[in-house]
C-alpha cells in the first residue's frame, strides 16, 4: 500500500484484507450471547454478537474499508459522515451527515484509513457522543502521533486501532512515510506532497 507505484486496483485489495485484520482486532471486545440451535446431528448453543455496532466509514477514503468490516460483521448497521480536509488549515469541514439520533445503546466502528492531525476523526467522533455514543472504536491502516494525541487528550470515550504507528507528519499534515491520500490512491486524482 505505502509504495507509490502501486495501483488503485491492488491498493483497494490490500486496503481491502488490512482492514478484514483491523476490525476483528476492533471487534474481540465486543459482547456475545449463546442462543439455541440444531445441527444436522444435535442441538447446540450458536453465538452471536449481543450488540452489533454502527459502522462509520468517514467519507470517501473510509468508503475502501466498509465492505470488510460488513463482511466481518453482516449483522451491522451504516451510517455515514462526510469530511473534507481545508488545505491551508488542515481543519475539516463537514458536508454529510446520516447518523441515527440515538446511539446512548450502541457500539460505533469508524472507519477511516488515515489519522494524521486527528482533527476529522475528533469532528466525527464528536458527533457520535452527541448522540449518546459511549463506546468509539476507530478503525484506521496509519496513525501519526499527533493525532493520536489531540484523540487521547479529547477526554471522549476512544479507542484506537490501527495496523502502523508512523514517524509523525510533514509541514502540510501528511503522515510520513505515510502512504499518500488513501482516497486518491482507492479512487483516483492522485495529489503531489
Amino acid at each position: 500500500m505505502r509504495n507509490a507505484e502501486t495501483d488503485s486496483g491492488v491498493f483497494r485489495a490490500s486496503l481491502h484484507e488490512l482492514t478484514t485484520m483491523v476490525v476483528y482486532e476492533a471487534a474481540r471486545s465486543f459482547a456475545v450471547e449463546q442462543f439455541p440451535i440444531t445441527t444436522p446431528v444435535a442441538p447446540t448453543q450458536g453465538t452471536k454478537l449481543a450488540n452489533p455496532p454502527l459502522i462509520v466509514p468517514v467519507l470517501r477514503a473510509g468508503l475502501g474499508m466498509a465492505d470488510s468490516a460488513l463482511a466481518l460483521l453482516p449483522e451491522s448497521s451504516m451510517g455515514f459522515v462526510g469530511l473534507a480536509r481545508d488545505e491551508h488549515t488542515f481543519e475539516p469541514r463537514a458536508y454529510m451527515e446520516s447518523l441515527p439520533a440515538d446511539l446512548s445503546e450502541q457500539p460505533v466502528l469508524v472507519l477511516d484509513p488515515m489519522l494524521a492531525t486527528g482533527g476529522s476523526l475528533l469532528h466525527c467522533c464528536r458527533l457520535l457522543v452527541e448522540r449518546g455514543c459511549t463506546d468509539v472504536i476507530l478503525c484506521c491502516v496509519l496513525a501519526a502521533p499527533e493525532g493520536i494525541e489531540r484523540l487521547s487528550q479529547s477526554g471522549l470515550p476512544l479507542r484506537l486501532v490501527t495496523a502502523a504507528i508512523d514517524e509523525g507528519l510533514n509541514d502540510k499534515a501528511y503522515i510520513v512515510p505515510g502512504l499518500g491520500d488513501a482516497g486518491d490512491r482507492q479512487f483516483g486524482g492522485m495529489r503531489r506532497f
